[in-house]
């Protein structure tokens, strides 16, 4: 009878260990996926509405596989801030930059940085592609190669594979949007 109830209460035991385990994947995979879905959302909103900065430069600034740099009035004042998406290790970050002084400047010194994801499961994958003027939204529409000229993007996409933990997890999540930026519609 001592046998028999030790087995039992073993193998409740490592089922309620199993459960909390996995409770803890699933709980931590939606945290992931809720963090992804808020940058990919709040990142389509700000390079929707790029538009020429404050001084006159192009909406664009700099457009690479793992950064691009536009600018875009993402606050309620007049002027247009320069931000700035970017891969740091597993973390995607954002820096905002205020144009300040008279005449109006974007100084690097002022860049304020902040963790837009993490857990970025490959960081040697492009995170951004561009597409021209022909781009006809479907999934054969090729990117533009690197280096792109700036003057030729008009639609974004980025799309990010995250990945809490990958030893326990079972798949990355994978996010992705692209974004024609209204202010440089040639139709």
């Amino acid at each position: 009878a001592i046998g028999i109830f030790a087995l039992v209460v073993g193998g409740i035991v490592t089922m309620f260990i199993f459960s909390l385990r996995s409770n803890k994947i699933i709980w931590e995979q939606l945290s992931t996926q809720n963090e992804g879905r808020k940058v990919i959302q709040d990142f389509v909103n700000e390079l929707r509405s790029a538009t020429y900065s404050s001084i006159g430069a192009y909406p664009l600034a700099s457009v690479g596989d793992q950064e691009i740099i536009f600018y875009s009035n993402i606050d309620v004042d007049t002027l247009r801030e320069r931000v700035r998406y970017f891969l740091s290790g597993k973390t995607l970050k954002k820096g905002i930059i205020k144009p300040a002084g008279a005449p109006l400047v974007y100084s690097s010194a002022n860049e304020i940085i902040t963790e837009a994801v993490h857990d970025v499961a490959s960081s040697s994958t492009p995170i951004f592609y561009y597409y021209n003027q022909d781009y006809g939204g479907t999934a054969t529409s090729t990117a533009l190669s690197q280096p792109v000229s700036i003057t030729d993007v008009r639609t974004v996409g980025i799309k990010l594979m995250l990945e809490e933990n990958p030893a326990a997890s079972p798949e990355p999540f994978n996010v992705e949007a692209k974004v024609e930026l209204r202010n440089l519609k040639s139709n």
